[in-house]
């Protein structure tokens, strides 16, 4: 018993979900003492969702193994190519089986308040007893509960998507993996790629006349306006990308790719999106969006400004635009200015 009070003290110990993972199948394959124990979260849009590998641990494993969140979507196995693992998922429900060479197999969905995001795969010698099973049930369940507490504390309650306490961590998080002076990495297939060094892009969304949306149909529908963009925006940018609303009708996204004309065509698929929906009772609504390259040694507050400014100038120029920051100064719309400032805005 002392066991598992120790295991659960340390999977409650952390804010960091990789983190939580790692120690998740850690704890597990110390109490059952399995051949494998592995999460496996399901990710990408209905219809194209793949099997992401967040934390897997072998027997004779000294450390973790998971996928990269930025390996490409179609490098990662599609969900049919493992059917008991998808069954588990839509099922909802613990799945026994016997694999090829005589080993067991024992799936458990893992579930949100929101939805199942996963599955956690555990495979042994034996079949797992009922008192095991048990076990594993109870945990996840402290697993799911704190999944939860993390989630109210980290997310916009209307929209699901990131708050803004959590940008900054993400942020700096961000800036530590850029060298200090820039690189040129060039990109010719019009899709996002791992370059030498990451290039991390910040864009700021603003929506279009959202106060005549209050003003004429209410703050009822002007919520269900932010929700439905919220959804338009999981669509239309990758699921490793961070997703962010600071309030009012002001997003954020961070997000890294490898060049300037990938970052704009991604921010230009969501203004495209969300101009050719149909919003209930409200009809058309248009976004403005600008963006900016993080670089090494910005702070939030920096990267953030320009960004910002890339958005002024959209809607005091027409609105329903992406601008980048990077070009507005190289064509001379607006001058580079140094930011020495320590202080942050959030």
């Amino acid at each position: 018993m002392s066991e598992v009070v120790e295991h659960l003290a340390e999977l409650t110990g952390f804010r960091d979900r990789d983190v939580m993972d790692v120690t998740l199948v850690s704890a597990l394959r110390d109490l059952l003492e399995p051949v494998s124990v592995a999460i496996y979260r399901c990710v990408g849009e209905p219809g194209q969702q793949r099997w992401l590998t967040r934390a897997r641990l072998a027997a004779e494993d000294a450390v973790a193994t998971a996928d990269s969140l930025w390996t490409e979507p179609g490098r990662l196995p599609p969900l049919d190519a493992f059917p008991e693992r998808q069954l588990c998922l839509e099922s909802r429900t613990i799945l026994q089986s016997v694999l090829d060479g005589g080993h067991h197999e024992t799936l458990f969905p893992l579930q949100t308040d929101r939805e199942v995001i996963g599955v956690l795969e555990v495979r042994s010698l034996e079949l797992l007893t009922p008192a095991e099973l048990r076990t594993v049930g109870s945990i996840l369940r402290i697993y799911h509960n704190f999944q939860g507490l993390l989630d109210y504390s980290e997310r916009d309650t209307l929209t699901g998507l990131l708050n803004r306490k959590t940008f900054d961590e993400s942020f700096l998080k961000a800036v530590s993996e850029l060298p200090l002076s820039p690189s040129n990495v060039q990109a010719d297939d019009g899709r996002r790629h791992e370059a030498a060094h990451p290039h991390w892009w910040l864009g700021v969304i603003d929506i279009d006349h959202f106060k005549q949306v209050n003003d004429r149909f209410g703050h009822l529908i002007g919520d269900e306006v932010l929700l439905l963009l919220s959804r338009l925006m999981r669509n239309s940018f990758r699921f490793n990308d961070l997703l962010y609303r600071f309030g009012g009708e002001e997003f954020v996204v961070l997000m890294r790719c490898a060049d300037e004309p990938d970052a704009a065509h991604a921010f230009e698929r969501l203004r495209h999106n969300t101009e050719a929906y149909t919003f209930p009772q409200v009809g058309q609504i248009t976004v403005s969006v600008g963006f900016t390259e993080v670089r090494g040694g910005d702070t939030p507050a920096s990267a953030f400004e320009r960004a910002d400014k890339a958005v002024y100038h959209a809607k005091s120029h027409g609105r329903n635009q992406v601008h980048s920051h990077a070009e507005l100064v190289r064509v001379g719309e607006m001058k580079e200015q140094e930011q020495h400032s320590d202080i942050e805005l959030f």
